[in-house]
């Protein structure tokens, strides 16, 4: 998987304000952080990584303009984006 590419495919249309991101570069070395708007934060992130199996790659959030966020997610070594939104006020909970 290209970061570049899979983040440019998950924002969609949607304003970004800020990105900050942390890319692991290994066990023992420090994570590449990275953070800025959404043109300075793509260059540097066209490379490829696994993101189907071992440990996670990426770490971080995308805010956007509209008050929702997108952030990163991992299980048992697959990882993703997930786009969030602050819960409304009102009894509506789904729990199944």
């Amino acid at each position: 998987m290209n970061a570049q590419k899979e983040i440019i495919k998950h924002i969609d249309s949607r304003e970004v304000e800020l990105v900050r991101i942390a890319v692991s570069r290994g066990y023992y070395e420090e994570p590449l952080r990275i953070e800025g708007t959404l043109e300075q934060v793509l260059p540097l992130l066209n490379f490829e990584y696994d993101e189907g199996y071992g440990g996670q790659n990426l770490f971080g959030y995308i805010w956007y303009a509209d008050g929702t966020w997108s952030e990163r997610g991992e299980y048992d070594g697959s990882e993703w984006w997930s786009h969030k939104e602050r819960p409304r006020k009102g009894i509506d909970i789904n729990i199944y």
